[in-house]
């Protein structure tokens, strides 16, 4: 077969949305994947016309156009977990009740609600996920005593979290125990880690935007598809990222 109808396992396998490259890595390693039956090497390429089976079910591969990729923002609703192992009470898989098999683009922890992206498209997970993207994340956030412009001025200089410093990000006063925040970071609890520093405790934490793509009505547990303009916008704004995420 010509090299350009050829594509890397894992990516073939994270393109159907059945998981992340890192897990379609795993899973290769554990000789759970196999081409025309046989075992692959983790760099492998699928050529067109091979068979791919994962635990011996045929993994069919995605359209080249996208068009049966699935893209949708959900409300996550607080106690609902950002993981697509079914056996965990509360996953979010299980809370959309989706029929075609999608993952979350990146995590909300369990105590936090607000937007997030689910798609069924392994290589835009990828891209969205770069550090280096810099894609605004906005989120409102309530803590637990009065908000000083000596705190506002910190949480957007930067605090000192897990070994490193976090970027300087925008941060607005809405209310004596409220201020919105948007960040380019996406480090482990950050925002809750950033007030803690500061002797603040995060009482409610909302995710209401993700780059161009706002909550608008959406109650906490609903859901909706991307419009093709917010997708056409979404594309355009990942285009540049070919690398995974890190």
């Amino acid at each position: 077969m010509s090299s350009e109808v050829t594509k890397r396992l894992n990516k073939y396998i994270s393109d159907t949305g059945l998981c992340s490259r890192r897990e379609a890595d795993k899973l290769i390693e554990q000789n759970r994947v196999t081409i025309n039956d046989k075992l692959p090497e983790l760099g492998t390429k699928v050529a067109q016309g091979d068979k791919v089976k994962v635990d011996g079910k045929l993994v069919k591969a995605v359209a080249e156009d996208k068009s049966d990729r699935i893209y949708l923002v959900y409300n996550k609703p607080i106690g609902i977990t950002c993981t697509t192992e079914r056996h965990v009470k509360g996953n979010i898989i299980d809370a959309i009740k989706h029929k075609q098999r999608i993952f979350p683009v990146g995590r909300l922890d369990k105590p936090s609600e607000g937007l997030i992206i689910l798609t069924s498209d392994g290589d835009i997970v990828n891209k969205i996920l770069r550090a280096e993207n810099a894609h605004d994340k906005e989120y409102e956030v309530t803590v637990n005593q009065p908000i000083s412009e000596r705190f506002v001025q910190k949480m957007a200089r930067g605090v000192p979290i897990l070994g490193t410093v976090t970027k300087p990000c925008k941060v607005n006063a809405r209310g004596k125990f409220q201020f919105s925040i948007i960040l380019t970071q996406g480090l482990n609890r950050q925002i809750r880690r950033m007030c803690e520093f500061l002797g603040y405790e995060v009482t409610k934490l909302k995710r209401t935007r993700i780059m161009h793509l706002e909550l608008g009505n959406l109650k906490p547990g609903q859901w909706r598809n991307l419009t093709e303009k917010e997708l056409n916008q979404l594309n355009n704004a990942v285009q540049q990222s070919s690398k995974t995420a890190g």
